[in-house]
């Protein structure tokens, strides 16, 4: 039979080992965690009274913007180069599109041309 002492030390190797396993897989998943995406980023704009709110908006590359049509009559977003397209939108229907490209962004609504917006993504 092994004394105390003896006894204590042979354990003293699996246990390093045990603590040196935990510790890289704790660093591992700080190496993970570091790599993965931010909070999405998203915006909101409000048709209302035959008008986009705000009529000009800026946001960052990745922003997913979203319409929200408040009016009591149906409306569309259109971006004036095709690079967005709604479908037309009754009371309180929505209509997202995510900006991947940064530039300006005309659209208007084609039920109502007069009806005009712009996002600039930065």
């Amino acid at each position: 039979m092994k004394s105390k002492r003896g006894w204590i030390a042979g354990l003293a190797v699996p246990v390093m080992i045990v603590v040196a396993l935990l510790s890289a897989g704790s660093g591992a998943v700080k190496a993970n965690t570091q790599h993965e995406q931010g909070p999405a980023k998203s915006a909101e704009i409000t048709i209302d009274n035959f008008s986009f709110a705000p009529g000009t908006f800026t946001v960052a590359v990745g922003t997913t913007v979203t319409w929200i049509n408040h009016d009591d009559i149906p409306h569309t977003v259109v971006s004036t180069d095709g690079v967005f397209k709604s479908k037309v939108m009754d009371t309180d229907e929505k209509f997202s599109y995510t900006f991947t490209k940064a530039g300006t962004y005309p659209y208007f609504c084609s039920v109502h041309p007069k009806m005009t917006g712009t996002i600039v993504v930065q």
